[in-house]
């Protein structure tokens, strides 16, 4: 009860301060739960200084508050910046539990921490094991270090940033402590000779303009902002992304992608099924997703053209988006779209179907190509920012290559159908652990008289910073 207490006392000195805003008659907001960490988040930071509340230590008869009154807490925490680093974990920490009702707020979470600092800097240590198996040969393994960088500059007051990434791989088997070679020769930053690399594979600004939030450089993009899928891509393109937040709580969003897309294969560990060589890529991508439980949907149209492909294998000696792709046509158009439900906090739903405009080469006896679907339940989540947090999911997963360009997913992999089970772990603050496992079969060689099946274990940990 003391900590409700002194909790509740400092939300009537905030709520009294913001009574003249134009945000004081606001819809209702949902109740933070009662026994949420954030309300001991707050009353640690309060008695340490950070916050306050009545002169008088009065207690106004308030049990919980709403997400609306915890963001302007918060809101208030954030502007100090003579605090020790626990602290400071706390206030980031519920900066970001609250980043979109400090957003309604008018307080953007960004220009509140360049007050502090002009660069962040966060960064990620992953170490993966991924063994695949064809039913009629051995189990291939390959583990795998990688060290990220992400500093973020904040340019003057604009509301623009300065954004890179920074990655360092090495394969943990390699004779020489190297990893997958980046190319040979001159395409490897090493002459060819030392199997491990450090890339920038981003280096973009991003800010507001035409009332969108824009990236503009060599940026990350993402299929399926709502149900989090990315079965169509999650890479990098050289270009701009407009990404529109609609709507009085920003549950809807509009986002436009045009640019260059260049992969390749050799210098992306541990995405060798993705699309390997280059074309002008473009996507619009509306979404819904609620506040709370019920649907959400999404629907994209998404565009790589002039494909030109690495190491082409088809007769014609046509660059292709696949070996299986009928010569002719260096444009894949693919359109998708996807529904989902949220039962509760708990239980999550969702599918995605994805169609392309390309026909297979004739005399193609596989699985159909140019469909791609995801259907997946969910339990729970593990966030890594919360110890102890963990989730699990089974999924079903069919990746057409003429439907899919770079999948977002560690098991299942782009030409395969097939099923997935999965779960992630919170050991300890910023430790996230991750298993999963992955039976189907190859799209391309599933036929009469042919061995398909496939099989891969994939585990991981990952500590944040």
């Amino acid at each position: 009860m003391k900590t409700k207490t002194l909790v509740s006392m400092i939300t009537g000195a905030l709520v009294i301060g913001a009574a003249s805003t134009t945000f004081a008659a606001a819809n209702p907001f949902s109740d933070v739960p009662a026994d949420s960490w954030a309300y001991d988040a707050v009353s640690k930071l309060a008695a340490d200084g950070i916050v306050d509340g009545y002169g008088d230590g009065t207690y106004k008869g308030q049990e919980t508050m709403t997400r609306y009154e915890m963001a302007q807490i918060v809101a208030k925490a954030m502007t100090k910046t003579d605090i020790d680093k626990a602290d400071k974990a706390l206030v980031d920490k519920l900066a970001a539990e609250f980043s979109e009702e400090l957003d309604n707020l008018g307080v953007r979470v960004s220009d509140l921490e360049k007050k502090s600092d002009n660069v962040k800097w966060g960064g990620e240590l992953k170490y993966y094991y991924k063994g695949d198996k064809a039913e009629s040969g051995d189990r291939t393994n390959d583990s795998q270090y990688e060290f990220r960088l992400m500093p973020k500059a904040f340019i003057g007051n604009s509301g623009w940033t300065a954004n890179a990434r920074i990655r360092y791989y090495s394969n943990s088997a390699s004779a020489n402590n190297g990893g997958s070679t980046n190319g040979t020769g001159s395409n490897n930053a090493n002459g060819g000779t030392d199997k491990s690399d450090t890339v920038v594979d981003r280096i973009y600004v991003e800010g507001p303009l035409f009332g969108a939030d824009t990236k503009l450089g060599k940026l990350d993009t993402y299929s399926d902002d709502v149900m989090g899928s990315g079965m169509i891509i999650d890479d990098n393109i050289s270009g701009a992304q407009f990404k529109w937040n609609l709507g009085k709580n920003k549950t809807s969003y509009v986002k436009a992608v045009v640019g260059r897309y260049d992969f390749d294969t050799a210098a992306n560990v541990g995405r060798s099924t993705a699309y390997d060589g280059t074309g002008d890529y473009a996507a619009f991508e509306v979404g819904y997703k609620p506040a709370a439980k019920g649907f959400s949907g999404v629907a994209g149209y998404y565009s790589l053209r002039n494909i030109d492909r690495d190491n082409a294998s088809s007769a014609s000696g046509k660059a292709q988006l696949s070996e299986y792709q009928k010569a002719g046509s260096d444009n894949d158009n693919i359109w998708s779209a996807g529904l989902g439900y949220k039962f509760d906090n708990n239980f999550n739903i969702y599918g995605v179907y994805a169609k392309s405009n390309l026909d297979a080469e004739t005399g193609y006896k596989g699985d159909d190509q140019d469909k791609a679907y995801d259907i997946t339940l969910a339990y729970k989540g593990a966030d890594s920012t919360k110890a102890g947090t963990w989730g699990l999911y089974t999924a079903y997963r069919y990746l057409g290559e003429f439907a899919t360009i770079a999948p977002t997913y560690d098991a299942a992999a782009r030409g395969y159908k097939g099923w997935e089970v999965g779960g992630q772990w919170t050991v300890a603050q910023n430790i996230l652990t991750s298993l999963r496992y992955f039976k189907g079969k190859d799209l391309g060689t599933d036929t009469a008289g042919n061995d398909a099946d496939f099989n891969r274990i994939y585990g991981s940990v990952e500590f944040f910073f």
